[in-house]
């Protein structure tokens, strides 16, 4: 295969040098697209740079190290082989001179902060999974295939861009041996003429993900957490459950009503309540008596159960093989919090067993929670920060995969026990989620307590991560906390943007924060919030993080989230 083969054009003869964006494609008919060549591939092995060498720019060696590109239909496909190394990243670039004044979109590598915005270009930004590059005429998009074996991200400078792909095993270099790695799949679009970046966004988020597993009915509900915040028992989650449900009625999809945080037996040397750590994920505490009669009796009040669960909080008695390591300091994870290590077999038979007998209790929906966390000891928001999942200097037990490997056996593991449960996954990684489950959480936490944390988490997040929505999964924004804390007023404009949207709806409603108008307004969310919708469309989303003009289900709306 040669340059003049790897490079197709849509009639016209075009070099890297002559685009002025970072990111570029060409789109024929078909709808296929394929990169430029790159200019230059190194890899990271003990912290330190080593280049590779190329005479056709797709094979690129040093000694036994080698990276190789090749075009499929839809993709460039990145290989790599590295035996008798311990591997950490993989450095693709590409230069390609900037031709004036662009903005970048940006993603994350698991949920949203806030922090997804059009911005201008930096070279120390990180740009995980894919990005988006825009002028007044043009959006180009550079990204990978969902379910990659590696974490990738995309740095952007005056020059080029470049492609990193993270094969690190824990915060060390993973040992591949004599096999091939698949890397990534790098994919890439170009706008057509007339069509916004919003819908050149729709168009490469489908580019991005072959295999969706999306519900057979839009979701919604209720959950708990958001006024009870791990303060639930048996009788509240019942009156809460019969106190709703009147609000769908008439409505054949049925709506779930998901337990959170606060039924299952905690450590006794574990944190404070707020962040509960499990001593045994297979058995209620004392405030849940009857977990299969709980869910018996949920579908009676009119609603489908649900239960929230954090797989890898391991007993205090797991023996320290079992676990990861714990690392104080940066690395949050202690050994109060004991984590199991997914890379072993016997822990990966453990997590099955708790999502057969959430099975076997008759619950409908699992919400698993906490993967990211306590795999990596850092929130989503640090590891863009500091351009890394991890601190260096441990592994997990099987250092032969990389973590994004690790990951993948694990969320398909979960998926394989949960049968036709469906799921929904929060604080995961979002590439790695798509096409296992049907419900993702896309940003962090909103609130039942502090408006401001809603209104930021919670429209940044739709507005940039909402394009993913039945694409990937169907994308859950988090819920609406009606409480007493925040002034009914603020909360309805949240509700009424989520129900809309097309997008889950879960909603967090205190009995007593709930008056004959706050039911009139959900009776009408619900029924919105339970049938097929357009995706609500973030008009303003260039100019601003918080978008306030709206087109949701083809009517133009206005908030003003101050």
């Amino acid at each position: 295969m040669n340059r003049r083969h790897f490079i197709r054009t849509s009639g016209i003869a075009v070099t890297a040098a002559c685009i002025p964006f970072s990111g570029f494609s060409f789109d024929t008919p078909q709808e296929s697209q394929v990169m430029g060549l790159p200019g230059g591939v190194s890899a990271i092995i003990g912290g330190k740079e080593t280049r590779l060498q190329s005479k056709d720019r797709l094979s690129w060696e040093n000694g036994a190290l080698k990276v190789k590109l090749s075009k499929t239909e839809t993709s460039v496909a990145v290989e790599v082989q590295a035996p008798g190394v311990a591997i950490e990243e993989i450095r693709i670039s590409w230069q390609v001179p900037s031709g004036g004044e662009t903005v970048i979109m940006n993603d994350h590598w698991e949920r949203t902060y806030a922090d997804c915005a059009w911005e201008s270009r930096t070279a120390e930004t990180v740009l995980p999974w894919y990005y988006l590059e825009a002028d007044h005429n043009k959006t180009y998009g550079c990204g990978v295939k969902t379910g990659s074996a590696t974490f990738c991200s995309w740095r952007v400078n005056a020059s080029g861009i470049q492609l990193v792909l993270d094969t690190r095993n824990g915060g060390n270099g993973t040992e591949l041996g004599k096999r091939k790695l698949k890397a990534a799949e790098i994919v890439t679009i170009v706008s057509r003429d007339g069509e916004t970046p919003f819908q050149t966004l729709k168009r490469f988020v489908r580019r991005m993900c072959d295999n969706p597993r999306l519900p057979k009915e839009p979701v919604y509900g209720i959950n708990d957490w958001y006024y009870l915040y791990g303060d639930n028992s048996t009788e509240k989650i019942l009156e809460l459950t019969s106190f709703i449900a009147p609000l769908t009625e008439g409505l054949a999809n049925r709506p779930f009503s998901v337990i959170d945080d606060g039924w299952f037996k905690t450590s006794p040397a574990g944190p404070e309540k707020k962040y509960t750590w499990a001593e045994d994920l297979n058995a209620p505490n004392s405030k849940f008596p009857d977990m299969k009669k709980l869910a018996a009796d949920i579908k009676t009040a009119g609603m489908r159960p649900g239960l929230w669960t954090r797989p890898l909080a391991a007993p205090q008695s797991t023996p320290s093989n079992l676990r990861l390591p714990s690392i104080s300091g940066k690395l949050r994870r202690f050994e109060d919090m004991p984590v199991l290590d997914p890379s072993i077999p016997e822990n990966i038979t453990k997590i099955k067993g708790y999502f057969k007998t959430y099975k076997d209790w008759g619950y409908e929906m699992i919400k698993f929670d906490f993967t990211s966390y306590d795999l990596f000891g850092r929130w989503g928001s640090t590891m863009v920060k500091e351009g890394a999942m991890t601190i260096p200097g441990w592994n997990m037990n099987d250092r032969s995969r990389t973590n994004a490997e690790i990951v993948l056996d694990l969320y398909k593991a979960i998926r394989e026990a949960s049968g036709n449960m469906y799921i929904i996954s929060c604080n995961t990684f979002s590439h790695l989620c798509a096409g296992l489950f049907e419900v993702n959480r896309i940003g962090d936490d909103t609130s039942g307590e502090e408006w401001d944390r809603t209104r930021q988490y919670g429209v940044n997040t739709l507005a940039f991560r909402g394009v993913h929505h039945d694409v990937f999964y169907a994308a859950d924004a988090d819920c609406v906390g009606i409480t007493s804390k925040i002034p009914w007023e603020k909360t309805k404009k949240w509700l009424e943007l989520v129900a809309y949207s097309g997008t889950p709806l879960f909603v967090s409603p205190q009995p007593e924060a709930i008056g004959e108008e706050q039911k009139q307004v959900l009776r009408e969310a619900f029924k919105a919030a339970a049938s097929p919708m357009p995706l609500g469309e973030p008009l303003d989303w260039m100019d601003n993080k918080m978008p306030n003009r709206w087109k949701l289900n083809g009517k133009l709306r206005s908030f003003n989230w101050e």
